[in-house]
C-alpha cells in the first residue's frame, strides 16, 4: 500500500496509562510521536488517564497509535474503548491483545497447537507451592499479566519459590511457575506478515530482566544472531505461528529461549513492545533496512490495511 501522511488524518499517540510499565510507555510514546512528526503525520501525544473516553470524544481524532505497555494498553482494554468510539488503531484487536497479555492462556493455546513452550503450573495458594516445586528446580516465577519482566524471579528451592510467589502477587493475583530453560535468549520482531531478523540477547544478569532491558548498557544485542540460516528461519516461522495463534496482528514481538540441544522454547509474546533507545523491534527493523520513522510509518500504515 502506498499512502501519504494526510491519509492518516489526525493521529493520537496513546502512551503512559496506569500499568507498572508506565514510565517505559512514556519514553516509547515520545519516540513514536517524534518519528511520526518527522514523516509529516499530524500526530498528538496523550498521556492516558481514566478520563480517556472523554478526551478522545472531545478531540475528534481520526486514528490512534497505541504505545501503552502492560495492563490497560496491551490487554484489550484501550482497544475496546477505541472499538466503541469507532476510532481505528494500530496493532492487535481486543481478543489478540487480551490473549497475548495472558501468559497462561497463551501457553495453553500454544501447547494445544503443538508449539514448544515450557511446562508450568499456576500457583493459586500456599498449597500449590509443593505442586509447583514438583516440576523440578530451577523454576521461573512470573505474574501472569505483566510485561517487561516485572515481578519475575528465579526459584532454586522451596524457600525462593515461596519468596518469588509473594513478590509476584504484588503485581498480579495470578502467578505461574515455569520450568527454567538453561540456554540463550532470542527475540523475533513481527511487522505485518513479516518476521524481522532474529536478535540474540546477552546480559550479565541472570536473565533479561527490567534493568537489562531499559537501564543497563552492558546488555549485548547480536544481529546477525549467530544461528544458521535454517535455524533462524525455523524460529521466525514458529514466531509467526505463535503470533497468529492468539489473533495478534499488525506488529509485535515473540520471545524465545533456546536450550543446549538447540530446541527453541516460546516464552511469551508482546503485542505493544517497547520503542525506546534500548528496544528490540527498532533494532530488528534497522537490520532489515527500516529506520525508526519508517518503522512507525509502517505500523500506522498497517492499521489502514487491517481496516481496524
Amino acid at each position: 500500500m502506498t499512502c501519504k501522511a494526510s491519509d492518516f488524518g489526525k493521529v493520537v499517540v496513546l502512551m503512559g496509562g496506569w500499568s507498572a510499565e508506565r514510565e517505559v510507555s512514556l519514553d516509547s510514546g515520545a519516540a513514536v510521536l517524534a518519528g511520526l512528526k518527522q514523516k509529516g503525520v499530524e500526530a498528538h501525544g496523550v498521556d492516558v488517564g481514566r478520563n480517556i473516553c472523554q478526551q478522545l470524544m472531545e478531540a475528534d481524532y481520526d486514528r490512534a497509535f497505541i504505545i501503552m505497555h502492560g495492563r490497560g494498553g496491551e490487554d484489550g482494554v484501550i482497544q475496546g474503548v477505541l472499538e466503541t468510539l469507532q476510532i481505528p488503531y494500530t496493532g492487535s484487536g481486543v481478543l489478540g491483545s487480551a490473549l497475548g497479555m495472558d501468559k497462561v492462556r497463551c501457553k495453553r493455546l500454544w501447547s494445544g497447537m503443538g508449539l514448544p513452550t515450557p511446562e508450568y503450573l499456576m500457583i493459586k495458594d500456599e498449597d500449590s507451592l509443593d505442586m509447583a516445586g514438583a516440576l523440578g528446580f530451577p523454576l521461573v516465577v512470573k505474574p501472569v499479566h505483566e510485561g517487561s519482566s516485572i515481578g519475575i524471579s528465579k526459584a532454586t528451592d522451596a524457600e525462593s519459590l515461596r519468596r518469588g510467589w509473594v513478590m509476584a502477587r504484588q503485581f498480579d493475583h495470578e502467578v505461574l511457575a515455569e520450568r527454567w530453560i538453561n540456554g540463550e535468549e532470542y527475540t523475533v520482531g513481527i511487522l505485518g506478515k513479516q518476521a524481522l531478523p532474529v536478535i540474540r540477547l546477552e546480559t550479565p544478569h541472570e536473565f533479561y530482566d527490567y534493568e537489562a532491558k531499559y537501564r543497563d548498557d552492558s546488555t549485548s544485542y547480536h544481529i546477525p544472531c549467530g544461528l544458521s540460516a535454517e535455524a533462524e528461519a525455523g524460529m521466525q516461522e514458529i514466531a509467526l505461528r505463535a503470533f497468529r495463534a492468539v489473533g495478534a496482528r499488525g506488529w509485535g514481538r515473540v520471545d524465545f529461549m533456546v536450550d543446549a540441544d538447540g530446541q527453541p522454547w516460546l516464552m511469551e509474546i508482546n503485542t505493544v513492545p517497547g520503542m525506546t533507545s534500548h528496544s528490540l523491534v527498532p533494532m530488528a527493523a534497522g537490520a532489515a533496512g527500516l529506520d525508526f520513522p519508517a518503522l512507525v510509518w509502517r505500523i500506522l500504515e498497517d492499521s489502514l490495511e487491517a481496516g481496524a
